[in-house]
């Protein structure tokens, strides 16, 4: 599944968790605020939103306070109809449903829902709203049935309920998440392909596996990785298609790409070998689709880090590698297609890059287009693909 990736959040020390999130008529209104006067990106309310399964990427800028969206061809990236469209909020997080109907968006205070239509441009569903929640990274399970948003405020994962043909959310209570660390500072939440696996990243926390029920939505914490060192952060998770490898993006004392074998009930043993060098701030990391190869965003450094996977997972650096990106580089992920890796940077120049692979050098990525995502630099915090 194409993964979405956000922007490091500031640190958030542990504070006493319990509150349930729920639906909130001033969230609404903020919502329905936030509709007004942004443009022809909003089509009339037509049902919910298409089905035809374009191949698209949706790139969240936290400086123009907006939502780009772009459909991808041969070597190509082309605007959707009336993108950008005005948040009215700062975007923080974004990821799209597995059936490609619905966005989620996560801003300061809530979490938005936009249906996409077939031609990829976004209508407000006219039912579902806004639900409150301030979380820092989300993720869908792969039957479509479960949003994931990880607290930005108190050590609990938020978990709601999806509606398949509205996209409105059913906020369930959350979960609770211990760890031996004194500080917490929430990073990203990635669901196991299966759906049966939620890992957690919290920077200088370590990370937490849960199990997941699939038809409750039930989740229990299984395993905790401790951290490495109190200077040690992990940033961002990528899981193979088998979720029989969890691929860490670290920085910090003991910092890189750190790969560890999952087992039973999600338990991590990391590799031999482990971790293999990057780059400054490794920030996100991604699979591609053949499961051959993986790279990472290096934030400080404005490129990216690429690796061939070889047996039992060691890693060995590939040609060329790393590949020039936008300034502080901060979102990876792979179109549906397989044949491309989008990378979004902060910072711009450009906001969002796009790269085939090498045909000849396999897993060498080569430059095909870049864009604006909005007046540069648009301050790219996440990257959202279609399915």
């Amino acid at each position: 599944m194409p993964e979405v990736m956000p922007f490091a959040n500031q640190p958030k020390g542990r504070r006493r968790h319990g509150r349930m999130a729920v639906f909130f008529s001033a969230a609404i209104a903020t919502f329905a605020g936030a509709l007004a006067g942004c443009g022809q990106f909003f089509i009339p309310p037509s049902g919910g939103g298409g089905t035809t399964g374009g191949n698209r990427v949706y790139v969240a800028n936290s400086s123009t306070s907006s939502l780009s969206g772009f459909t991808i061809g041969t070597n190509t990236l082309s605007a959707v109809t009336g993108s950008p469209l005005s948040l009215g909020y700062v975007p923080i997080a974004a990821v799209v449903t597995p059936n490609n109907n619905f966005i989620y968006v996560a801003g300061p205070t809530a979490i938005y829902v936009y249906a996409i239509n077939s031609d990829g441009s976004l209508t407000a569903p006219s039912s579902g709203g806004a639900i409150v929640g301030s979380v820092v990274s989300l993720d869908v399970s792969p039957d479509g049935q479960w949003l994931f948003g990880l607290d930005n405020n108190q050590t609990v994962l938020n978990e709601y309920q999806i509606n398949a043909s509205t996209g409105a959310l059913t906020a369930m209570l959350p979960s609770p998440y211990s760890t031996a660390a004194t500080q917490v500072v929430p990073k990203q939440v990635k669901v196991s392909p299966a759906g049966n696996l939620v890992f957690i990243a919290l920077g200088t926390a370590g990370d937490v596996v849960f199990t997941l029920n699939t038809s409750t939505g039930a989740l229990v914490q299984s395993q905790t990785l401790a951290p490495v060192s109190t200077t040690t952060s992990d940033n961002a998770l990528a899981i193979n298609s088998t979720a029989s490898y969890l691929y860490i993006a670290r920085t910090g004392t003991g910092g890189g790409l750190a790969v560890y074998t999952i087992g039973v009930a999600g338990k991590l043993n990391q590799i031999a070998g482990s971790p293999y060098a990057t780059g400054n701030q490794a920030s996100s990391v991604v699979i591609d689709s053949t499961g051959k190869y993986v790279y990472v965003a290096n934030r400080g450094d404005g490129n990216i880090s690429g690796y061939s996977i070889g047996t039992g997972s060691a890693l060995t650096a590939l040609s060329g590698s790393p590949y020039a990106s936008g300034t502080n580089v901060t979102a990876l992920g792979v179109d549906k297609s397989g044949k491309y890796l989008l990378a979004g940077a902060n910072g711009g120049s450009p906001d969002l890059s796009m790269y085939s692979f090498d045909a000849t050098t396999l897993g060498k990525l080569n430059l095909a287009t870049s864009t604006a995502s909005g007046t540069q630099p648009a301050g790219v915090v996440a990257i959202a693909l279609t399915h």
